[in-house]
């Protein structure tokens, strides 16, 4: 084995995300909190309650965590939910509470990214199905500029809408998430206005704050033809790629919203919306054409074969994928930053591995100049996760739900000596992944 070091720039920043409602508990304003009593809704019946206790105040005992791991980043997102619990009453406590927060971070030198918008919406908003209506990109704009307002002297770098592509399929295609429901035509309707309602908030935020950088994560899922050169297979992962991971950033792009038929909808406002690329990587999908799966666009996907799968077998780690999910945000020219990337694993060996193998991927795309400005790894503590409850464990950090008590894992310590150094070395692939050693660095 080489002995060799992969440097990052000095300004690159190292950090975790989390989101409101996964790690702050007790958000009983939002309609997820409905959502969670309904029969098979969430994994054994499982209930988010506490989750890290965030509100409680368990904020500054993990933020003190992250700093003293080296990390120099952390993006957490508000509960709408919590800042106006009712239609145009907003809850001063709760915005201090946050802007608490964000100055928490400041002063101990982590860089706050925030999030506008993670899965989670008012109960009211729910109800008066606005997300549908498009009534939502006025009440969204507003509640943007009140949180610019509130929190603008200390952040500057704000997520509008998390996973647009997730939030309008699995609550609205797939029936799995909040209101779930099952109609494609609907979904489409959905994806336009969230769109609408990402491009009001950007230009409030501007409004507020003009050297602000404004993005929109995207849950980016590489697709690959299950026979590559047989055309059904290619036209079917092209589609499914162009209609889900690509569907938000190209119409941004373009102004542009793609449809599965017809011709594209207009929607110029959103032109131009974006500072930056927000990325998202999980995993990817190998796709097989299969005429008697309308509702995937016939298309039906597995994950990649021979690939190490996590503990519930809802990822793959397929590092490969990330090299390509990053080539695919570097096309639009515009600063990136990978804004999620993780892996559940309890035992945390695989998360080892999925770290260093992934970070490889990171530096390459560093190394060929592409404008790659931070990491986000998903996440700092176990939390809940939406319908796989308390299943799925994906914290540096892991969490035990009767006690609180947090205790770190080794994936931990091997981040926050990459965060520390802002290199990743063979030494360290040789302590905590030995097996990569000969693949990572070949003599």
């Amino acid at each position: 084995m080489a002995q060799a070091t992969h440097h990052f720039p000095t300004t690159f920043l190292w950090g975790t995300a989390t989101a409101g409602y996964q790690v702050e508990g007790n958000s009983q304003a939002a309609d997820y909190w409905d959502w969670e009593q309904q029969p098979g809704a969430v994994l054994g019946g499982q209930r988010s309650g506490l989750a890290c206790d965030w509100w409680g105040g368990r904020w500054q005992d993990d933020f003190d965590r992250a700093a003293a791991d080296g990390h120099t980043a952390l993006r957490l997102s508000v509960e709408w939910s919590r800042i106006e619990p009712t239609a145009a009453q907003w809850d001063e406590d709760a915005l201090d509470h946050y802007r608490q927060m964000v100055q928490g971070l400041r002063r101990r030198g982590l860089t706050p990214m925030v999030t506008l918008h993670h899965f989670a919406s008012p109960r009211w908003l729910a109800e008066r199905r606005c997300w549908e209506t498009g009534e939502v990109v006025a009440l969204f704009e507003r509640y943007a500029r009140k949180v610019a307002t509130a929190l603008g002297a200390h952040v500057e770098l704000w997520c509008t809408i998390n996973e647009p592509n997730v939030f309008m399929y699995r609550s609205w295609a797939e029936g799995v998430l909040p209101p779930r429901k099952k109609d494609i035509g609907l979904a489409l309707r959905v994806a336009a206005n969230v769109l609408r309602a990402h491009a009001a908030a950007y230009r409030a935020i501007h409004a507020v704050q003009p050297h602000a950088l404004v993005g929109l994560p995207i849950h980016l899922r590489p697709t690959l033809p299950a026979h590559p050169g047989f055309a059904l297979d290619e036209w079917a992962a092209r589609t499914q790629f162009n209609l889900f991971s690509a569907l938000f950033s190209d119409a941004i792009a373009t102004g542009k919203l793609r449809r599965p038929l017809g011709p594209a909808l207009a929607v110029p406002e959103a032109k131009g919306t974006q500072d930056y690329i927000a990325l998202q990587y999980y995993t990817a999908d190998v796709v097989r054409f299969d005429l008697s799966n309308p509702g995937e666009l016939f298309g039906r996907r597995s994950l990649p074969p021979g690939a190490e799968l996590d503990q519930t077998g809802f990822y793959a780690s397929y590092p490969a994928g990330f090299y390509q999910a990053l080539k695919w945000a570097h096309h639009y020219r515009l600063p990136i930053y990978v804004t999620e990337n993780g892996i559940g694993d309890v035992g945390d060996g695989l998360r080892q591995r999925f770290l260093l193998l992934h970070l490889r991927q990171l530096w390459r795309a560093v190394n060929f100049n592409w404008d790659v400005r931070g990491y986000f790894h998903w996440s700092l503590v176990d939390n809940f996760e939406w319908e796989r409850g308390w299943s799925h464990r994906f914290g540096l950090y892991a969490l035990d739900t009767e006690t609180q008590i947090r205790t770190p894992r080794p994936s931990a310590r091997l981040y926050s000596a990459i965060a520390r150094t802002g290199a990743l070395s063979s030494d360290l692939v040789a302590e905590y992944a030995p097996a990569l050693s000969a693949a990572m660095f070949p003599g």
